[in-house]
């Protein structure tokens, strides 16, 4: 196979885009990556876009034709990917694939989402119903913001057998706020949550779903955002001047997707993820002892637990209990989310799977804002869920060799 190499990462600020439309979007995606590089677009051979609300909340279909508008980019081979939450690992999978096809030697991975109004407001009940239709129709009724009741279920059932606590889970949020206020992009950046403010049940802060343990610090934000990666062949590379040395390699990657409906499987360990995971370690040639970099998908607390496990950082039920000890923190035994994860960064759902790979190439390369840079990185992993931890993508990234 022909190794992949990741050659310039360019994201928004996560939080709030205002007016800009979704042209102004996909165009600023992919000349920001360009300009980190100094390249033009016409040196793309090929590329894809991950969104996942652009038809029901921006009312826009056909997101390729919009990336061909960009000067450059017209009549080339571009698609569009929606795998929910996942749909940003996917484009960056789509345009990996195309690459070890032969069909171009350098290719962009877009990623975007516009969750918010123009005045930067949100309709809270429509993206609640909008994200709803991700899960499976039947496990819908009676529940009014479906995907945080699903997960505060989740969340309960973690609780139950493992014996973790609400405390337990909710020094994860307070971590990922904590690394969030020395991430320039992150939309929390300026604010700080203490482990009595996660737990009090007071102002923002209140039980999602009666009865069920998930407060709103549990949850991740609904958010605006954009990012793009650009990935090359060593050929590629060549083309676009960049060199090897400044790159990452995208040495593993793996996806499956498990049944939509939660009943009759095993969330708390996932086979999909787990499978996905391991196929990117064994395509990398690497373990999770060689990793000390991650981004997980923490939609809610519950997942940064669960996520933890599957990367192989914990045992099932560990998790939690990996965080509350501070391994996730730079410098630890891995820094996990150090960009401030879904819960503090941000997720602009198709943008999501996007930044964890951008995140972790910045880490890898020395890039990561000092407070939050972990020492002698030596190779990163990704998991990016869609859907009720049905869809996986997960990578395992690494320094160019």
């Amino acid at each position: 196979m022909k190794k992949i190499y990741i050659a310039a990462y360019h994201q928004s600020k996560f939080g709030k885009l205002m007016g800009m439309t979704v042209p102004e979007i996909l165009r600023a995606a992919v000349e920001g990556a360009c300009r980190e590089i100094g390249a033009d677009a016409a040196a793309l051979d090929v590329a894809s876009v991950g969104a996942a609300c652009n038809q029901s909340l921006n009312e826009q279909g056909l997101l390729a034709g919009l990336v061909a508008e960009t000067p450059g980019m017209e009549g080339k081979m571009i698609e569009g990917v929606e795998n929910a939450c996942a749909s940003g690992g996917q484009a960056v999978l789509s345009v990996a694939m195309k690459l070890q096809l032969g069909l171009g030697e350098t290719g962009i991975a877009i990623g975007y989402e516009k969750m918010r109004g123009p005045d930067g407001k949100v309709d809270g009940k429509l993206i609640g119903k909008v994200l709803g239709y991700y899960s499976h129709p039947e496990e819908r009724p009676g529940k009014t913001f479906v995907f945080p009741h699903i997960f505060a279920e989740i969340m309960q059932q973690y609780m139950a057998e493992y014996g973790a606590t609400e405390e337990d889970l909710a020094w994860i949020a307070v971590e990922e706020y904590g690394f969030a206020k020395h991430n320039p992009y992150a939309q929390m950046q300026g604010v700080e949550v203490t482990l009595e403010q996660a737990l009090r049940i007071e102002g923002v802060n209140r039980y999602v779903v009666e009865g069920l343990p998930l407060k709103t610090y549990d949850c991740s934000q609904i958010t605006d955002g954009y990012a793009a990666l650009i990935l090359a062949t060593e050929e590629g590379l060549g083309r676009l001047g960049v060199k090897k040395q400044d790159c990452v390699e995208l040495a593993g990657y793996g996806q499956a997707t498990d049944p939509l409906a939660r009943a009759g499987r095993d969330v708390l360990r996932p086979r999909g993820a787990q499978k996905a995971m391991q196929q990117a370690y064994g395509m990398a040639g690497l373990s999770p002892a060689d990793v000390n970099v991650a981004e997980i998908h923490d939609c809610f607390t519950v997942m940064g637990a669960i996520g933890t496990e599957v990367i192989g950082m914990a045992e099932a039920g560990g998790g939690a209990r990996f965080w509350r000890d501070g391994h996730a923190r730079p410098g630890a035994r891995c820094a996990i989310n150090s960009s401030g994860g879904l819960i503090a960064k941000g997720h602009p759902v198709g943008a999501t799977g996007v930044a964890m790979i951008g995140w972790c190439f910045w880490q890898l390369t020395g890039r990561a804002p000092a407070p939050l840079q972990a020492p002698a990185p030596r190779a990163a992993a990704t998991f990016n869920i869609g859907g009720p931890v049905c869809a996986s993508v997960c990578t395992v990234l690494k320094p160019a060799a």
